[in-house]
């Protein structure tokens, strides 16, 4: 097969942007609510008392390796807290949008973050999300998935031995109402700006990370209970000691 027959280098063809097309949208979609929340889950407040001094930048990107061995050591409370705000945390308004620590195309910020907690100190093992509003984790589900998320992801056993699993969503019409198809390619910048700034912040806090983007990707929105359609899990990555 040649390389224009494949499906990825027609989409590439079919959302490239020139003077001829500014402006078209071949899907149009209604939008989706700017934000997730799960109103009946428990919430546990993320706190930061203060912002620990690190090395300097330079010396986080030079240092920054993925890892895949892990101790089952338990994070604290604010080693989460500090992950969390560096990934989706707030940092500005800007009218009705809440400006966060990554960008975001048109400041729609697509991506929910769901934590699976396999070790930490003050939180309950468990499957917990996001609510970057609040600046608290919403409790889904309790107990160790590990074993399961290590299946989950076509046996990679790190995902049982990581304190923490990141894993990361999109709803997809956020983006793409306002830019058509093409918006499905700013959907992955924004998860890997969002993926770089957890890696960071892991070397920084002289933690392990790495990310993952082999996983079974129906069975992890069934385990999450997303319909796959209006949100789909699209990126993974593992924290630890």
């Amino acid at each position: 097969m040649s390389l224009e027959k494949t499906l990825s280098y027609q989409f590439l063809k079919r959302t490239n942007l020139s003077l001829s097309n500014l402006g078209f949208r071949e899907v149009p979609l209604e939008g989706a609510p700017p934000f997730k929340t799960y109103p009946q889950a428990e919430k546990i407040p993320l706190k930061i008392k203060e912002f620990p001094a690190t090395k300097d930048f330079f010396s986080i990107l030079i240092s920054r390796r993925s890892d895949r061995r892990y101790k089952r050591t338990p994070l604290s409370l604010e080693e989460i807290s500090l992950l969390c705000f560096a990934i989706q945390g707030v940092t500005a308004r800007a009218g009705y949008y809440l400006l966060r620590t990554a960008p975001s195309a048109g400041a729609l910020y697509p991506i929910e973050t769901y934590l699976a907690i396999n070790y930490a100190k003050d939180i309950s093992p468990g499957i917990y999300h996001l609510d970057v509003r609040d600046f608290a984790l919403e409790k889904l589900q309790e107990g160790n998935f590990g074993p399961l998320l290590k299946d989950l992801a076509l046996g990679q056993a790190f995902l049982e031995t990581a304190s923490l699993v990141f894993i990361w969503s999109a709803i997809l019409r956020r983006t793409m109402a306002k830019y058509g198809e093409r918006g499905l390619r700013y959907i992955f910048m924004d998860v890997a700006h969002i993926c770089q700034n957890l890696l960071l912040t892991a070397t920084a806090l002289e933690l392990k990370a790495c990310p993952i983007g082999a996983f079974f990707d129906e069975d992890f929105n069934e385990f999450l209970k997303l319909d796959g359609k209006e949100e789909t899990v699209i990126y993974l990555a593992t924290v630890g000691k």
